[in-house]
């Protein structure tokens, strides 16, 4: 609790020496590392067996819509009922309906059959990340640590996308193209039942509070929460079009291997980047971190379309990374700002949907401009995605500033303290 932390300053090791924070830090680790293989695992199957990077990228990008529809209203469940009553089911559906993927692909089902499969897939995609990020809030509540929570949780995340896709590509390459897609419904399966095992630091469950007066209300009500959406739609562009460009490019030279190198010298880069974060003082307010960081992430995207070096690509990937972790991070500090505890899941949930629809938006242009133009046009999703989100945060940053104490601005309006009226 807020209470044990007893350090003016902010830091990693205080934050990793919050009670019984380890007992789901490390089943959480476990079972968000899936989340970075399942996109990349469906692109690499899907293109092996039909020949096609558009139908592949079509095929992701079912799976990310479907999650990014979804989630939220998990969130809003594991927010009333819970975390554990949301992640078992969810876990055993998401494995069934990967398996079932993978079989039609390898069969060479029509392509309908494929869209079919990926509702489910996406849609019970345990989200693990929001609800960390739920626990720390709970552990946290007050704290000038919760900064630091939030950029730990980014550099978790990136250490994924780091692993993820390499070890998605070496299975598909180097055993057979259906094992990325088995492993990650392997390991969703266990980490995510490992996880929801951790009963003890899950945030009460509002249905459950006898003593809160909760209005049912989603957070997306929250002007602040769909300005953030719309920048996580464009780091969620970020990520699609880096995925399929990076797998097409390393196609065209002959070195589909390089492709796991190239996207984890990116993801690299953000986790790099989200350590520098979480270590900082800020003086500057995350309204204009998040303003500056956005700039300059818009500016790092414009030239990878014109990198023609496998060299050359992994410097300036790496440079798109390192500015997509101030993005992240303070946008999910953000939430804890905007957004009472007991709709926070939500919110968290909300944001990530909104990176898995801009991914999948991103994988299905940059996959057709890829087919249809010339090697490297899926690089130009990227910049755009992020342009046009950087105008919606410019317009509307005001958005961004919590409202006056006092007013309801989420799901729930938590603990009141009875006040006499004269």
């Amino acid at each position: 609790m807020a209470s044990t932390v007893t350090e003016s300053r902010p830091g990693y090791g205080q934050l990793l020496r919050t009670p019984r924070a380890w007992t789901f830090l490390l089943p959480g680790f476990a079972a968000r590392q899936p989340f970075a293989m399942l996109t990349i695992s469906i692109v690499l199957l899907v293109q092996h067996t039909t020949g096609s990077y558009g139908a592949a990228g079509a095929v992701s990008a079912v799976t990310g819509v479907s999650m990014a529809l979804f989630a939220p209203f998990g969130g809003k469940l594991a927010d009333r009922f819970g975390q554990r009553a949301v992640l078992v089911p969810g876990v055993l559906v998401h494995s069934a309906s990967v398996v079932t993927l993978t079989v039609l692909a390898l069969s060479d089902a029509p392509l309908w059959a494929l869209f079919v499969a990926a509702v489910p897939a996406g849609a019970s995609t345990p989200q693990i990340g929001p609800m960390v990020r739920a626990r720390w809030g709970v552990k946290l509540q007050g704290s000038p640590l919760a900064t630091t929570a939030a950029a730990f949780e980014s550099v978790t995340d990136e250490l994924t996308f780091v692993l993820g896709p390499l070890l998605a590509t070496a299975l598909c390459t180097g055993i057979t193209p259906s094992a990325g897609l088995l492993t990650e419904a392997g390991l969703t399966l266990v980490g995510g039942l490992l996880f929801a095992a951790q009963k003890g630091t899950q945030p009460k469950p509002s249905a459950h509070d006898v003593h809160a007066r909760v209005e049912h209300v989603s957070a997306l009500r929250i002007p602040g929460v769909r300005v953030l959406i719309a920048t996580f739609l464009g780091i969620g562009a970020v990520f699609g079009g880096m995925q399929v460009s990076l797998a097409a490019f390393s196609e065209s030279i002959g070195e589909p291997g390089l492709n796991g190198v190239l996207y984890g010298t990116f993801a690299a880069g953000n986790m790099l980047s989200g350590v520098a974060c979480g270590a900082i003082a800020w003086k500057i307010s995350p309204q204009r971190r998040l303003l500056v960081g956005y700039t300059a992430l818009t500016l790092m995207t414009a030239g990878l379309w014109a990198a023609h070096s496998a060299l050359l690509l992994a410097g300036l990937g790496l440079l798109v990374g390192v500015c997509i972790a101030p993005a992240l991070i303070t946008g999910y500090t953000l939430v804890d700002k905007l957004v009472a505890p007991t709709g926070r899941t939500e919110a968290f949930t909300w944001l990530t949907g909104a990176v898995a629809l801009g991914q999948a938006a991103a994988v299905t242009v940059a996959g057709q401009l890829e087919d249809r133009l010339w090697d490297g046009a899926g690089f130009l999703v990227p910049l755009g995605g992020t342009a046009l989100a950087l105008a919606v945060l410019v317009t509307l940053r005001s958005r961004l500033v919590p409202k006056a104490p006092g007013r309801t601005v989420a799901r729930g309006v938590g603990h009141r303290v009875p006040v006499t009226v004269d």
